[in-house]
């Protein structure tokens, strides 16, 4: 049997890039934050978009990060749940905001502004998780307390076809990727190949008008980067079915244990982000990192 060894750091590249790609366009964009804001800006507004492209802080990945109108918004596609992000976000706003001020003189009498922030998950997994939640800074302090000196919010929204009714009907653009995403799980569903069923799901939005200038031009890309992603999905399976080949005692928790190991090797994973695939503790991780390291050497 042969395992792509390399699958899991392959496919964090392409990770929520149809996501991130759709709505990286100024009008998408525009968009979704006025739907989200109640505002009324247009394209001719003053929007700057700060993704950069591949870009890694601290091994974090952002989908959508951009300036408007004195605001700061951070959008992440996410199907998985991901209590973490605003610790994520921190760390990434640190950076942003490390930018936005260079030159200014922080030891100076006068107050150097800088824009506020918004933080936004749009959640479309296929775990269940409700409409709307929050997610704070705070609940992951070791000292519990009521009165938090350092706080960052996520709000975290479920974008998932038929839920979130109120926020689609406010944004066409949000309501056609939710669409978009449940054709090619129900194309799945029905036996078709991930290929086959984005494919699929494409030409049928493209006949329908839905994000139809986008999937028109992006197609190709598309079709890659849905197969990419549901490979990861793929090649973890993999690992725990070779253990059960290959007979070895407690196959599952074998496979597991491979899982763990490949992504540390990959080097370009947040153990966070281990944590949260593998079921494993941070403590565990950073165990096994320091053994692979002695190993080396």
């Amino acid at each position: 049997m042969n395992v792509k060894d390399n699958a899991v750091s392959v496919n964090r590249e392409y990770k929520s890039d149809v996501f991130k790609l759709y709505f990286s366009q100024k009008k998408e964009l525009i968009e979704i934050y006025n739907a989200l804001n109640g505002t009324s800006y247009t394209v001719d507004d003053d929007l700057t978009i700060n993704t950069l492209d591949n870009a890694v802080f601290l091994k974090i990945y952002n989908d959508v990060s951009f300036v408007l109108r004195n605001t700061i918004s951070l959008y992440e596609h996410q199907s998985t749940v991901n209590p973490n992000m605003p610790l994520r976000d921190l760390f990434y706003i640190c950076d942003m905001y490390r930018g936005e001020i260079a030159g200014e003189d922080l030891y100076g009498y006068r107050q150097v502004k800088i824009p506020t922030p918004r933080f936004v998950v749009f959640y479309n997994g296929t775990t269940e998780a409700p409409e709307k939640q929050v997610y704070r800074l705070s609940d992951a302090f070791k000292q519990i307390t009521d009165k938090p000196e350092l706080e960052l919010t996520v709000t975290v929204l479920n974008i998932n076809y038929g839920h979130n009714e109120s926020l689609m009907s406010k944004c066409r653009s949000l309501r056609e990727y939710a669409i978009f995403i449940q054709r090619v799980r129900d194309n799945l569903s029905s036996g078709l190949t991930i290929e086959d069923a984005t494919l699929s799901a494409v030409d049928s939005c493209i006949d329908e008008h839905i994000m139809e200038e986008f999937l028109t031009r992006e197609k190709a890309g598309v079709i890659r980067m849905h197969v990419l992603d549901f490979d990861e999905e793929l090649h973890n399976r993999s690992l725990i079915e070779y253990g059960r080949e290959q007979g070895i005692e407690q196959g599952i928790e074998q496979g597991k244990e491979q899982i763990l190991v490949n992504m540390i090797k990959a080097d370009n994973i947040s153990d966070e982000d281990i944590a949260l695939y593998t079921g494993y503790s941070i403590e565990q991780i950073t165990d096994l990192r320091a053994g692979l390291d002695s190993n080396k050497a």
